[in-house]
């Protein structure tokens, strides 16, 4: 009887054992790996098979056991195909916390979809992904796919660690290539990690392993510039039925006009003849370029063009000029070429475009913008055009492509140049205003904000925006203010001195304090600054203040004649390498103060051990901008 019970419930064991596969259970990942994790990468492995100038297969497998909700983006199954690369295959299995098989995805399952963005017009790429949703976590995905390619020009760059709160126990890459290609790497932020390399005659290998997860802390540089990661390309290369080749920028700038721009400037004599008449007979090639650049916003808008070489060729200048629509290639090509109509030479410039300042590198020659502006010489300097947008003033560039290094395509050359910088005390909030206090504590005042610089990035598009998107924005803006009603907007944007104005009128009720016969006021009414960086017990990082800026108030202050001022903050200076800090307040008459306050934040690049002082500085803006006056009713 024994044997005969036995038998049954060994065969049943053996099923479920046969059922799992124990490496991928989460009762084996190291205990260092969990923490601050959100996804672990179990195990990654890329192998990259340069064939020839012309064709290029990638092989990935990546086992990675996702936590919780939040690490299921670092997934990343998916793989964009066009006419160029090829998805070989694609397949994942899903594993539950045991090691348990419980889904496995063949292609068929995986979701195929444009990679229209909502502004494209044409495009023959596409993506696959793996659409997921759990029922438990943590899970395990093992992920696998084959991609043929012909455009050698972009070789995946190796980041064992994607992301923040990323763990990875294992990630290697291997990549064979032909020797008479020029192959070339570049490694960044190995300092303090283990990494280790392989290199051959024809091949090169990296492995890593038991990276635990980094948390973001504030005010570190981005990710990109602390967390591992080489890049890699070919001097000898292949582009959308197009060789090229780039040793130096200067080759690869060369390249890049002859192959993608040369044969793109031909203009209908109608509108050579058109634009000639439009300058007349200016001489001065700034104000030409602000006729052509008021001309091309009125006549044409945005879209994407994604259609093979139209990731990096812009469209044929005639083109645009009969659609009256492109791309930020398209339209800054075509800009270049009614300038270059009226003699003013100007010159197409790759970039990436982005709110986080991200630098060409400099010392790596390959392919590496996003985004296109013209760049125009002016004296000694260049100014920079931003082609896509009706609304950005001539010659402003915001945040999305200041101060970063990009490529400037000549005739005969690439030339690597530093986009605008906006100083510190170029990035102005000057306001000016007076608020009443009643006798109940509320408030009512106006106020004249002036923003230029990066400032004017931040605010000039409020003048586009419903007038409960702008209600919302200010309630945000002024989210120390209970109560607050927005009486009066009204904007005034001054593109040619590049200055957008505020003009607001508010009221607030029991904005004040009272107990009793007292009162108590944060006298900073509009503009309060309670931003204070996180406390670490152990900065890892250096950390950054990527743009510098100045604020100046200048306030006046009327209360009740009910009233009278018992309690004042005292006139203070806060000075440190970060920045300057000052308050004074004027006794103007017995019930009416002047508040004078400004606030100078330099940019920089600060050593991690000086992170504290910054904390300490911020923090005391903050506790001083909300300092009180304390109001008596007289007796």
């Amino acid at each position: 009887m024994r044997c005969k019970l036995f038998l049954p419930i060994f065969f049943l064991l053996f099923n479920i054992i046969n059922a799992q596969n124990i490496d991928y259970s989460t009762l084996l990942i190291p205990d260092n790996l969990k923490e601050n994790a959100n996804s672990i990468v179990r195990n990654q492995s890329i192998d990259i098979d340069i064939v020839s100038q012309k064709s290029m297969v990638i092989k990935s497998t990546k086992v990675i056991t996702v936590l919780n909700s939040k690490g299921l983006s670092n997934v990343d199954a998916s793989e964009y195909f066009s006419n160029s690369e090829k998805v070989v295959s694609i397949q994942a299995v899903i594993y539950n916390s045991f090691g348990r098989e419980i889904k496995k995805i063949k292609r068929s399952d995986f979701k195929d979809q444009s990679i229209a963005d909502g502004f494209s017009i044409l495009t023959d790429g596409r993506f696959l992904f793996l659409d997921y949703t759990p029922t438990d976590y943590p899970f395990t995905v093992v992920y696998e796919s084959e991609i043929k390619g012909f455009n050698t020009a972009f070789i995946p760059s190796w980041s064992p660690v994607d992301d923040y709160f990323e763990s990875v126990q294992k990630s290697e890459i291997t990549i064979h290539y032909p020797t008479d290609l020029g192959f070339k790497y570049k490694e960044y932020n190995f300092e303090g990690k283990d990494i280790k390399k392989n290199e051959q005659s024809n091949s090169i290998s990296y492995s890593v392993e038991n990276l635990v997860a980094e948390k973001p802390e504030d005010y570190s540089p981005t990710s990109i510039e602390i967390l591992p990661n080489v890049k890699f390309g070919l001097e000898k290369f292949y582009f959308e039925g197009v060789e090229g080749f780039a040793k130096s920028w200067e080759d690869f700038g060369s390249w890049m006009y002859n192959s993608l721009l040369k044969d793109t400037e031909e203009l209908p004599v109608e509108t050579q003849d058109k634009i000639k008449t439009l300058v007349g007979n200016e001489t001065d090639p700034i104000k030409k370029a602000k006729i052509i650049y008021k001309y091309v916003q009125d006549k044409t808008r945005y879209v994407s063009v994604q259609l093979g070489i139209g990731g990096r060729k812009p469209m044929l200048a005639k083109d645009v000029d009969r659609l009256g629509y492109g791309d930020c290639k398209a339209l800054t090509n075509y800009t270049r070429v009614l300038l270059k109509t009226v003699g003013v030479e100007s010159y197409y410039t790759e970039i990436y475009g982005d709110g986080s300042k991200k630098n060409f590198q400099k010392d790596f020659v390959t392919m590496q913008g996003n985004h296109v502006i013209l760049a125009l010489p002016n004296k000694d300097k260049m100014l920079f055009l931003e082609c896509t947008s009706q609304t950005v003033p001539f010659a402003y560039q915001g945040t999305f492509t200041d101060d970063r290094y990009a490529l400037m395509i000549k005739p005969d050359k690439g030339e690597i140049i530093k986009t605008r910088e906006y100083l510190d005390k170029e990035n102005t909030q000057i306001s000016k205003g007076n608020y009443l206090i009643d006798e109940n504590g509320g408030i009512s005042g106006n106020i004249i904000i002036k923003s230029k610089g990066i400032q004017y990035n931040d605010n000039y598009l409020l003048e586009n925006e419903s007038k409960e998107k702008i209600d919302e924005h200010y309630k945000d803006y002024f989210y120390w203010i209970n109560n607050l009603k927005m009486e009066k907007i009204k904007f005034n944007n001054n593109k040619e001195d590049v200055e957008f104005t505020e003009n607001l009128q508010i009221s607030a009720s029991d904005y004040g304090k009272n107990s009793g016969d007292v009162m108590m006021i944060s006298i900073n009414v509009f503009n309060q600054n309670a931003n204070i960086p996180q406390r670490y017990r152990t900065r890892k990082n250096p950390f950054e203040i990527s743009r510098g800026y100045y604020d100046e108030d200048e306030i006046e202050v009327t209360f009740s004649e009910g009233f009278k001022l018992d309690a004042k903050p005292d006139n203070t200076e806060v000075k440190d390498k970060f920045g300057t800090y000052k308050i004074e307040i004027v006794i103007i008459s017995p019930n009416k103060l002047l508040y004078k306050r400004s606030l100078l934040v330099n940019k920089g690049f600060y050593d991690k051990l000086e992170y504290e002082n910054f904390r300490k500085f911020r923090e005391q803006i903050a506790r001083i901008d909300n300092s009180k006056i304390v109001l008596t009713k007289k007796q």
